[in-house]
């Protein structure tokens, strides 16, 4: 009876700790999300991407359109005005730079020529926001995948003087083996826009990239209205630069490594080791890029909800999404649909963002840390948005505890799983794996990591400023689909919908999946929210050094 009785009681000990444990999400917070619905995600993706907003282009009347309705909406749900100055829009520069790119290239060895066609073989824009951008008689060097990585003990360029020469170099970076770089999962060091960053720092005046659907993760078509009409940046402050940033089909660089007398296969196939050096191609260029350049203003929109508790409301987490898009079409013809509505990207983003803000405001007490909620501006012509704002945040960067960012949302129905892009890289981890199992799913990785996913949005600005971040996806096990069929649609939208003016808000779209990965990003932001302690990077992360430094200058 004893040994009974004693078991009895354990049953009721286990009982009392069970039941004594607190939800994991409150039935406030159940109530605040289940606002989330499909409706308040499609409304505001039908405004920001109609044709009325011509594309949301940066510094331009669409883009000024998008910013006030976005304030409009923050102010109406009950946010607080969220920028460094006190008041909705953080306000900043960026240089336009229009290049008038000739009509052909003409590539030279002794008395052999080779002539490409833009838009056909190449593409090039201003690599300085000067009125003109010149590379005159310079040899072409192929530079490998042009990367620099002291950790990997990898140089691509061996101590060559590469001064005033056109590189000629490989997207992506390594992939064959897992253990060198991270395998299939492009990193920084893959990305164009480091490529260009890294030339300029080896002193080179141009760069051609060669570009394949397989290291650019997206066709030549993706290259031709990325890189065309006016492009932005922010205004230079002395930074190296390259006088022209060039990309070329496999097929143009195979001709311009045959003109040198070189086969382009076996020029990368010796740039996959370590001991790989430079190869000049005894093949010149010289091209001359007119430039209309003019300096305008964009704007962060940005909102807050003040923190509950007196001393973490100090600190804050932030939401992100980006406002803008392309714009418009240059030369399309009569009737062709010219407008790059950006519906998947980024309107939905914004419009997440949004929900999630209203859930917030709903709760009947705000949470411990503040809640910012940021729309962010000419992502797409390099995060330049976020990159200003986290570089001239509200708070100090040591006191941001994470960066929540959305660019794009699910389209195509519930899924059992969700992408969170940047897993296993911070503490973020644990809280979102626990959310979605409540709601019965799993947390994947990125499931296209050799898209480079991480690098390409705007919570990768953050990281620069040592705040860990997490960039949610759509999962691919579609519920009441077949296997395979969420990732092929993934692959669809990449293929025929990508940075087109076919990327536009549909009746077939399914938002169901969307809410539920919302309420999910909403809670999350909660529990960052209400911690004790901050979020960190997992050990050793590239990014962990800096947060470490963040928080201690934001002590001072």
């Amino acid at each position: 009876m004893k040994v009974l009785a004693f078991a009895a009681s354990l049953l009721l000990t286990a009982s009392a700790v069970h039941a004594a444990a607190p939800p994991l999400v409150t039935p406030a917070e159940q109530r605040a999300a289940n606002a989330i619905t499909p409706a308040l995600l499609r409304a505001p993706i039908r405004f920001l991407a109609s044709d009325l907003l011509e594309g949301r282009g940066p510094a331009t009347r669409g883009d000024a359109l998008a910013e006030a309705y976005i304030q409009s909406q923050m102010e109406a749900m009950g946010l607080q005005p969220g920028a460094p100055d006190g008041s909705w829009l953080q306000k900043f520069d960026i240089v336009g730079v229009t290049s008038h790119v000739p009509e052909t290239a003409t590539f030279t060895r002794g008395k052999d020529t080779l002539t490409l066609k833009r838009l056909d073989d190449f593409m090039a824009f201003s690599g300085v926001q000067t009125p003109q951008a010149k590379i005159d008689n310079a040899e072409v060097v192929f530079v490998g995948y042009g990367i620099v990585a002291p950790e990997y003990q990898w140089n691509d360029f061996k101590g060559m003087d590469l001064k005033g020469k056109v590189l000629l170099v490989m997207n992506n970076d390594p992939e064959d083996d897992p253990k060198l770089f991270a395998g299939k999962t492009r990193l920084y060091y893959g990305r164009w826009d480091y490529k260009y960053e890294e030339a300029a720092r080896q002193g080179a005046a141009g760069v051609i990239i060669i570009h394949t659907d397989h290291s650019a993760a997206y066709k030549w078509q993706v290259v031709q209205t990325s890189w065309s009409g006016e492009g932005f940046s922010l205004p230079s402050e002395g930074e190296p630069q390259i006088q022209v940033q060039a990309w070329a089909t496999e097929d143009a660089s195979r001709h311009i490594a045959a003109l040198g007398g070189f086969d382009l296969d076996t020029l990368r196939a010796a740039a996959e080791k370590r001991d790989f050096k430079p190869v000049p191609l005894g093949v010149t260029l010289s091209l001359r890029l007119d430039n209309d350049v003019r300096r305008q203003q964009t704007a962060n929109v940005i909102g807050v909800l003040p923190g509950s508790d007196a001393a973490l409301k100090k600190e804050g987490v932030f939401f992100t999404a980006h406002h803008d898009h392309l714009g418009i079409r240059e030369g399309a013809r009569p009737g062709e649909d010219a407008i790059y509505n950006g519906a998947l990207d980024n309107a939905s983003g914004v419009s997440a963002i949004l929900a999630i803000a209203r859930a917030v405001v709903a709760l009947p007490k705000a949470p411990r840390r503040s809640l910012y909620f940021a729309a962010v501006a000419a992502e797409e012509q390099g995060l330049l948005g976020s990159a200003y704002l986290a570089a001239h945040p509200p708070i100090p960067a040591g006191r941001i505890a994470a960066d929540l960012n959305i660019d794009g949302i699910n389209i195509w129905g519930r899924t059992r799983d969700i992408s969170m892009i940047g897993l296993g890289k911070s503490s973020l981890d644990a809280w979102a794996k626990k959310l979605a199992a409540m709601q019965g799913r799993t947390v994947t990785g990125d499931q296209f990591p050799d898209k480079g996913a991480y690098y390409r949005s705007d919570q990768f600005s953050f990281a620069h400023f040592g705040v860990p971040g997490a960039y949610f996806d759509a999962g691919t096990d579609v519920i009441g689909k077949p296997k395979g069929w969420g990732a092929m649609q993934h692959q669809r939208f990449e293929d025929e919908d990508y940075h087109q003016p076919s990327d536009e808000l549909r009746d077939s779209w399914n938002f169901d999946g969307a809410v539920e990965d919302v309420r999910l990003m909403f809670w999350l932001g909660l529990k960052v929210a209400d911690a004790d302690a901050l979020p960190a990077w997992t050990p050793g992360d590239e990014f962990e050094a800096i947060r470490k430094k963040a928080i201690a200058d934001a002590k001072k």
